[in-house]
């Protein structure tokens, strides 16, 4: 009987838990025109940012395609963006 009790008690100490967790994420969840002003407000939808970052992504695509080709080690260029630097010690 004393088995049943704790086993009732612990449930309900669950069910309870379960029910202010979810009580708790519903009110914190923002609401569709919270969630529009907020991807608004990001970053990538600029388009000055988003051109920036597809400058930087060709950059790095074609620093990688070149060091692919060449036998020269680029990570130890001075100037990455010409060709043929030296080792900086």
């Amino acid at each position: 009987m004393e088995t049943l009790r704790k086993a009732l008690v612990v449930g309900a100490l669950l069910g309870a838990g379960a029910g202010v967790g979810s009580a708790l994420f519903v009110l914190v969840t923002p609401g569709e025109e919270k969630k529009q002003a907020m991807l608004k407000e990001i970053p990538e939808q600029d388009p000055r940012r988003r051109d920036e970052a597809t400058r930087t992504k060709e950059l790095v695509l074609a620093t990688l395609q070149e060091a692919a080709t060449t036998q020269e080690n680029v990570a130890w260029r001075k100037n990455w963006m010409v060709g043929g630097g030296g080792r900086s010690a």
